[in-house]
């Protein structure tokens, strides 16, 4: 795991330096820096080592030096490809870097050689034959990659303090990419704060030709539901039909068919963890006692000698917010070496203006701070964590999966002159502040139900619908625009359900640029590896074929996933309710634990707007949580 850094066009080495200067968290164990100033090409690196400690170093160059390139990441599948690179003639310099199968699998393959990769990935590689770059991003972006072009000069790092370096890169805040911020509590890909400076989204690849200058990009891989079933009954009720026919070349009765695909997925899941273990390093697994998280913990404890897994969990004064108890409970049952730090959550506050100094560009996910404590104390044992960020975007685990059908039937027969006044009398429920109260998933809820579907699952995740958005930024909302990434999914999807369509919105659009925006930053400011193996791509191919009957039952989230790891799992695990993990920050704010400096002038903001929106969470009239959230953190961040 790493950071990367590089341009070709203006500058000098001294730039590359202080590029990679600026992301030395992500690598505090090496750097690496090479240039060939006549092609006006530098390659930059910062190494936090996992994988063959001593022959990793970067940027890596083939023997014949005609290959270079600058790697954050890990491939998991890399001792297959190495053994059938050797296989067809490739001359291997290191002892087993993942580094390494890149080159050769670039030379061998081409640019195709991206759909054989199994892992997490940002990287650049520059070919000196065909004086290009050609650089990629893992299937679900995992990994960080930011570019820019500005006239002879093309420049990407791993985070934009880095790019920030670079004289040429543009500093002015992107107004749309303000509003999208505010209406996703993100900023997705392919945009970033500011003008004219890009994300590579995940799935992607591109090449810059050093004559030219021409800058090309593609999607070579996208997340896309594919149910591969057939139905012989009409009777939904049931939640699957008594035949089912799986990938063209078996057909399954009602009474074996999920028992069978629970044991595939049991089976291909551990299969995941198990390629996730590979480390030179110190490894654990974070474990909140949660569905997901147990899950990895229970496949990892198969695979490491008894009583050997580290497992790592905080908790917190908090109740609400505090799973500790559970995660004793998984780590007890499966005999781990288990540690955990349990916090004042109030005092951890303090650290906030320090972490958001950090972030690259802003981000309103309330568990940003619990996921750097908990990767901060996890580091002072392991240099890698096994998490189970997927999990609920692959199996439908969210709550407004369990809202759709409710939410569809609302929207049928309720017309939509009531809509309005149906919200003033859920506004009169008293406001809670507790851990995704139910007055606040109600009103949420509502507001997303005020909008077109394709918009719901935006608004729902939000942290202003588009009436308060117009108001914010004082001119006429373009939902189109605004919302053009979540109408994306929506119309994208090839299977004509809410179901389905919200998966594609919260696996295309919420997991890549926030859950693992988040955990990739949080961790990274610890120097921490974190790895995914719901995002392995057998389960992600696995997951997408699945019926959304069988993901979504009767009310229960998770439902085909909670069959496959009920053999691995109490049953308090699997039928626990899901607690998200977050922070009292509703509370905070009537506390008066953020300050705001409501006159300072924004940029394209009404300032008048904010002032009422706290005034009335102050008074406690609204749960205006989210946006004032939202509304700091972006202040916190402009002041560095």
């Amino acid at each position: 795991m790493c950071g990367i850094a590089g341009f070709a066009g203006l500058g000098d080495p001294g730039v590359l330096r202080r590029m990679t200067a600026a992301i030395a968290h992500r690598g505090p164990d090496a750097e690496g820096h090479w240039a060939e100033e006549s092609a006006g090409v530098f390659l930059g690196h910062r190494r936090l080592s996992i994988v063959d400690l001593s022959g990793g170093a970067q940027p890596m160059w083939t023997g014949d030096g005609q290959l270079g390139v600058t790697f954050n990441g890990e491939i998991y599948n890399h001792a297959e490809l190495r053994a059938e690179l050797k296989a067809r003639g490739s001359e291997f310099i290191t002892d087993h870097s993942d580094t390494e199968v890149l080159l050769h699998g670039y030379r061998e393959w081409g640019e195709s050689f991206t759909e054989r990769l199994n892992g997490m990935w940002a990287f650049v590689i520059y070919d000196r034959a065909r004086q290009r770059l050609f650089g990629s991003r893992d299937r679900f972006g995992k990994k960080p990659l930011y570019w820019f072009h500005e006239g002879e000069t093309f420049a990407f790092a791993s985070e934009l303090p880095a790019l920030l370096q670079h004289p040429a890169c543009p500093r002015n805040l992107d107004p749309l990419s303000l509003k999208k911020y505010f209406a996703y509590c993100s900023i997705p890909a392919p945009r970033s704060i500011y003008e004219r400076v890009w994300k590579l989204p995940g799935g992607h690849s591109f090449t810059f030709d050093l004559a030219s200058r021409a800058l090309k990009k593609w999607r070579w891989w996208e997340f896309v539901l594919e149910t591969e079933h057939k139905v012989h009954s009409t009777d939904e009720a049931q939640a699957f039909g008594n035949d089912w026919k799986w990938s063209g070349n078996r057909t399954w009765t009602r009474e074996d068919f999920v028992d069978d695909l629970a044991e595939e997925i049991r089976a291909t899941l551990e299969r995941a963890v198990q390629r996730r273990l590979m480390s030179d390093v110190p490894l654990g697994v974070f474990l909140s006692g949660g569905i997901d998280s147990s899950a990895i913990a229970a496949l990892a404890a198969k695979h490491v000698p008894s009583g050997q897994l580290n497992t790592f969990s905080i908790g917190f004064n908090e109740p609400s917010f505090d799973e500790s108890a559970h995660a004793r409970f998984v780590a007890e049952r499966l005999g781990t070496r288990h540690r955990e730090d349990i916090l004042d959550l109030d005092k951890s506050t303090a650290l906030l203006p320090e972490i958001i100094a950090k972030l690259d560009e802003p981000l309103g996910d309330g568990s940003l701070l619990p996921t750097y404590l908990l990767s901060r104390f996890t580091r002072q044992h392991v240099t890698v964590a096994l998490g189970g960020d997927g999990g609920d975007e692959l199996f439908a685990g969210y709550d407004p999966f369990r809202a759709l059908r409710a939410a569809e039937l609302y929207s049928k027969l309720v017309p939509r002159p009531l809509h309005h006044a149906i919200r003033l009398i859920a506004a009169r429920l008293p406001v809670s502040h507790e851990n995704v109260s139910f007055d606040f998933k109600i009103k949420r809820t509502l507001s997303g139900l005020s909008y077109p579907p394709k918009l719901w699952n935006a608004v729902w995740m939000g942290a202003l619908e588009p009436r308060d958005l117009a108001q914010l930024f004082r001119e006429p909302c373009d939902e189109e625009e605004i919302y053009s990434e979540a109408i994306e999914a929506w119309d994208r999807c090839a299977q004509p359900n809410l179901v389905d369509r919200t998966l594609q919105f919260f696996t295309n659009l919420y997991l890549q640029d926030g859950i693992l925006a988040k955990t990739d930053r949080a961790s990274m400011m610890c120097s921490l590896e974190v790895r995914s193996p719901f995002l392995d791509i057998e389960v992600a191919d696995l997951a997408r074929r699945i019926p959304w009957q069988l993901k979504l039952r009767g009310g229960q989230t998770k439902w085909i996933l909670k069959r496959a790891l009920a053999p691995l799992l109490p049953r308090e695990i699997i039928d626990r309710k899901k607690k998200g993990f977050g922070m009292p920050i509703g509370r905070w704010l009537r506390e008066g634990k953020f300050e705001f400096d409501h006159a300072r002038t924004f940029p394209h903001l009404d300032v008048a707007f904010a002032e009422r929106q706290h005034a009335a969470h102050m008074s406690g009239a609204r749960d205006e949580r989210l946006f004032l959230w939202s509304y700091w953190l972006l202040s916190q961040w402009m002041k560095k």
